[in-house]
């Protein structure tokens, strides 16, 4: 803070309402473009009615299928998370029987960080169990429901997903699956490219899918994305501002698009005839974005880097087999209370 070395940050979704006294109001000078972008992620980056940041890129999670090895064994794409694990151990036996002994059912980011927070907030919102603060402050995640899912992903350990998964982070889930080496995986549209790409072991042999649901849920995928920002103390603003709104252009993100299947933030490149036919990534995920839904930031504010750590703590606890899901989120609770104070 204060240092004028830098005039563009690149700030993730989740960082607006920590930050927001530090970056310039874009408000007026993207009066004109704004309107353009998913309203919600121009909502995200809104703190106090000051938009901070423009979006870049926008990022929501997908369930990631072996189309081929489902196509085998005439298996459907789950959409609960019920049916995941039948289908994965199903695939996963026939297929070491036949031989291939590395083969796993599924892979996801089960590390102690920011990752696992995202992961678990889906587990427990498709399943009923809340998003952790909700939007007036309660603290929701002691509940049964919460409890049930986190439970239920514990037995994933070790049966479809690897006792390794316990440390994966995206890039480790990625390589496991981009070897052949998993039935599903949870990560990001940055990996759609990179399973595409020439000398991918499975290219053309996968696709993408909304994540599941609890049985009876929705399902929920956690909003990422990533936004540009200009320091206060900048000393060339109206050029940073600039250079903010050329690179959050349409032509600019179609440009991007096109090379590395991020997507875009702006809703009218999900319909560009060329995007499509170069990354057919894009109109895939137009459904996934129906279900995203963001972290607790804009409740949390700046105690929420310390929320989101006791809540991925107590989750890796659980999954780890130390201690109950139950009595995790029961010290989860009386933790956040201590946390929250008098208030977020």
């Amino acid at each position: 803070a204060g240092s004028s070395d830098i005039d563009v940050y690149q700030t993730d979704v989740i960082w607006a309402p920590q930050l927001a006294s530090q970056l310039v109001d874009l408000t007026e000078a993207t009066r004109d473009v704004a309107g353009a972008h998913f309203p919600s992620i121009i909502q995200s980056q809104t703190v106090n009615g000051r938009l901070v940041a423009l979006p870049i890129f926008t990022d929501a999670p997908a369930l990631y299928y072996r189309k081929d090895l489902l196509d085998k064994y005439g298996a459907k794409v789950p959409t609960t998370w019920r049916e995941l694990l039948d289908t994965a151990k199903l695939v996963m036996d026939r297929e070491r029987a036949a031989g291939d002994k590395d083969l796993w059912g599924y892979v996801f980011q089960g590390n102690a960080y920011e990752g696992l927070t995202c992961n678990a907030l889906e587990w427990v919102m498709s399943n009923g169990g809340g998003g952790i603060v909700e939007p007036d402050g309660l603290i929701s995640i002691n509940n049964p429901k919460a409890a049930a899912a986190l439970d239920g992903v514990k037995g994933w350990i070790g049966t479809i997903a690897p006792p390794g998964a316990l440390a994966y982070q995206e890039e480790e889930a990625r390589g496991v699956w981009q070897t052949g080496n998993a039935v599903f995986m949870r990560n990001w549209p940055y990996a759609y490219a990179l399973g595409n790409s020439e000398n991918s072991p499975i290219k053309g042999k996968f696709e993408v899918a909304p994540l599941p649901a609890g049985d009876g849920g929705h399902p929920v995928a956690t909003l990422g994305g990533w936004n540009l920002a200009v320091s206060r103390y900048s000393k060339h603003p109206d050029a940073a501002i600039d250079m903010v709104k050329f690179i959050a252009s349409p032509e600019m993100q179609k440009y991007r698009t096109m090379k590395t299947s991020n997507l875009p933030t702006i809703v009218a490149l999900y319909d560009d005839p060329d995007i499509a036919r170069q990354q057919p990534i894009v109109p895939r995920w137009k459904e996934i974005f129906l279900n995203a839904q963001p972290r607790p930031s804009a409740i949390a504010r700046i105690k929420y880097n310390e929320a989101s750590s006791q809540f991925w703590t107590a989750v890796h606890n659980t999954i780890s087999g130390n201690g109950t899901a139950a009595d995790n989120l029961a010290e989860l609770e009386a933790r956040l209370t201590r946390l929250k104070g008098k208030g977020w």
